[in-house]
């Protein structure tokens, strides 16, 4: 094991990974912006301008190539510096932002989500710059900005704001983000697809306070068993989500979509039960577990509290109980309908003698674009330079990333998203982690994108 290397790039890397720059904790606001000031200067120091930008917020980091020539074509290139919290901190092997290399992976909090990644493309951009133009100086084939921001992992609140405030300097012909996955080891990946998401938060309440089960049992409702059962409705026995109307706006998926899935690593049923350590697949009946996990709908509970849960036993009947819901959602599915379609089914098949209330969470749309276009074809020309011999995987993908679609509606242009992590990453778990040929294979990989959109007729 080891966890220095001489390497400029991942000496960078690791540099990184130390800042617990973690949003959604308000005791590291201090470490967040240091983190986003770090950005900063290495933008800099690859001979970019590069500001910090305040929001309501955790701050944005903007940087563009100069001077900006007209006759080359804009990309936007986006990623995320914080990080999800690194709990349960027990179960990691080395404390989460300490990074260490093992084998040619590094393991850190943000490894993969999406410091490893971003800084794949800000590194490849410094070894496009190493080339020199005939007139001698530092050329890129393309105008270049970065927007990497400090929220995306509490659903990037002051993004949307700050894009349509900055709309004129953000104009640009194309979007690349890589914060997806690959299929599998050197299988160059590009998704064309992600679903969406919409949450909610359950609350059921019976008495006013908790009750001996034994003196009231069987004659108040148990608010837990209510929320359980009410939560059961939510599918029928062949995993389908029982919600009227949850599927009204559903397409079906191509042929071509569903015979090029087939050759797939996480096709292998045997091969998706070892990545999850799950006994058995179960999911929704007619459909092929890839098409389950990345491009149908689905229903989950994320989480459920009631009653007693200390050592031993507590004979009660509990006051009240609480349950955290996500649907994921593919395109043409809008979040409000099924937040409203799902919210009905709630108060409709509600217990009696319990009271439901039901509290509306974020939301984000689905996306999907054309991977036959012309800047899809560069993006896959880029891949095969990168990953020699190999034809890249067309994927939907089953996780959210909501700003794709404020992208396209706020700068009305298309985003190519170009995954670098593997399927057993273990972004948002204990033990992230990041290999580092990943990460060498996608400074190679910016490198050729931006000469591959270079050339693409805009």
């Amino acid at each position: 094991m080891t966890t220095t290397n001489t390497d400029p790039a991942v000496a960078d890397l690791l540099a990184f990974l130390k800042f617990p720059s973690v949003s959604t904790d308000p005791a590291r606001a201090g470490d967040v912006r240091d983190c986003a000031g770090w950005v900063a200067n290495k933008l800099r120091a690859i001979g970019l301008l590069a500001e910090v930008h305040d929001t309501a917020g955790h701050p944005v980091v903007l940087g563009r190539s100069t001077p900006h020539r007209a006759d080359l074509p804009t990309v936007l290139i986006y990623g995320h510096y914080d990080v999800q919290p690194a709990d349960p901190l027990d179960l990691w092997h080395t404390p989460p932002f300490e990074p260490r290399i093992e084998n040619g992976v590094v393991f850190a909090r943000g490894a993969t989500d999406n410091k490893g990644q971003i800084l794949a493309h800000i590194r490849g951009v410094e070894a496009a710059l190493l080339g020199t133009s005939a007139n001698g100086f530092p050329e890129l084939p393309v105008n270049v900005i970065f927007l990497i921001e400090g929220e995306e992992e509490i659903g990037s609140p002051n993004l949307e704001p700050f894009l349509r405030e900055h709309r004129e300097e953000l104009q640009c012909d194309v979007i690349a983000i890589s914060d997806t996955t690959m299929v599998g080891t050197a299988i160059p990946t590009f998704t064309y697809c992600l679903r969406g998401l919409t949450a909610l938060e359950v609350h059921v309440t019976g008495p006013a306070m908790d009750l001996h089960s034994g003196i009231f049992g069987g004659a108040v409702a148990n608010p837990a068993t209510a929320l359980a059962r009410l939560l059961a409705s939510l599918h029928d026995a062949d995993g389908h989500v029982a919600v009227a109307g949850f599927y009204d706006a559903v397409q079906p998926l191509a042929d071509w979509e569903r015979e090029a899935w087939k050759a797939l690593p996480l096709n292998d049923e045997h091969a998706l039960l070892a990545l999850t350590g799950a006994s058995a697949t179960f999911g929704e009946a007619g459909f092929t577990s890839i098409e389950r996990f990345s491009a149908r709908p689905t229903a989950e509970i994320n989480g459920f509290a009631s009653g007693y849960q200390g050592e031993g036993s507590k004979t009660i009947i509990p006051a009240k109980a609480s349950a955290k819901l996500t649907f994921r959602l593919v395109p043409d599915q809008d979040p409000a309908k099924i937040q409203a379609l799902v919210t009905e089914h709630l108060f409709t098949h509600c217990p009696p003698g319990v009271k439901l209330d039901v509290v509306p969470g974020h939301s984000g749309r689905p996306y999907a674009c054309d991977p036959h276009s012309a800047f899809g074809q560069a993006a896959q020309r880029a891949l095969r330079h990168t990953f020699p011999g190999k034809e890249p995987a067309l994927i939907r993908e089953g996780g959210s990333i909501p700003i794709v679609t404020t992208f396209r509606e706020v700068l009305g242009v298309e985003t190519l998203l170009l995954g670098l992590a593997l399927p057993d990453c273990r972004a948002h778990s204990p033990n992230e982690n990041f290999p580092l040929a990943n990460y060498f294979a996608g400074i190679r990989l910016n490198q050729v994108l931006l000469r591959e959109i270079g050339a693409t007729k805009r």
